[in-house]
Order: C-alpha cells, then structure tokens, then sequence
C-alpha cells in the first residue's frame, strides 16, 4: 500500500527527471576532463543516445537502475499498482532494447551504463568509455 496520497505521489513523480539525472552529471562532469568531445542527448540518433561520439559513431546510455530494470542489482519493483508498473517497465526494456538494435544497424557501437556501476566506481565507467573509442 502507498504511504503517500495521490496528490503527494503525483507530486513526486513529477520532479523525476528524464534528462540530466545525478548520474549522467557525474559522467559529464567526468567526461569533461579527458577533453575528447562529445555530444549530450544527440538527437539525430536513434534513442537520443544520453552521450554520443560522432567520429566513432559510439553512443552511451546511462540507464537507472529501477526505471531500466538493472540485471545486476535487481531493484525491488513497486508492491502497489503492480500491473502498471509491470508493463511500464517492460516498455521501456523493449524501448532500449529496440533503441540499442537500430543503432548497431546504422553502424553505432553503444554502451549501457547502469546507476549502481557510477556509484560504485564512476572511473571505471569512462575507462570503460575511452576504450572502447580507441
């Protein structure tokens, strides 16, 4: 049962970004050290790819881990509402997965992200990034 009304909920809701979450900030900010150039939410790739390198054709996602369903740290699902949330979150799995095959088909390598690897070890994230741009 939710503790919250649904004025409150709502309200919560809400104020979940979709753009410039704490987590891709994090990458940015890291991003912005190395000096190679990149693009935020590139719009002219397919998902709008939340950091896109045009000379290589890689596009990164960072995906949080409830919304994207994480396969590593299992966030627990909603106990409320389970049949909307069920299939809100199987859309999006299937959007990114979708999103993931037409890039590869236009010639993109891409990248996934989750929130917990950031947390863990947001250096080994761009690590991870630079080398696959080499």
């Amino acid at each position: 049962m939710d503790n919250l009304s649904s004025k409150s909920r709502s309200y919560n809701m809400s104020r979940i970004r979709s753009k410039n979450t704490s987590p891709e900030r994090v990458v940015f900010s890291l991003f912005r050290k190395t000096s190679i150039p990149f693009r935020k939410h590139y719009s002219k790739a397919p998902g709008k790819p939340d950091l896109a390198f045009l000379p290589s054709k890689t596009a990164v996602f960072i995906h949080g881990c409830f919304w994207h369903g994480c396969p590593r740290c299992k966030p627990p699902k909603p106990k409320s509402n389970k049949d909307y949330w069920n299939k809100k979150l199987k859309r999006t799995k299937e959007r990114d997965e979708g999103q993931i095959k037409l890039l590869k088909k236009c010639g993109w390598k891409t990248i996934v992200i989750w929130e917990c690897q950031i947390k863990n070890n947001p250096d080994k994230q761009i690590s991870r990034i630079i080398r696959v741009l080499r």
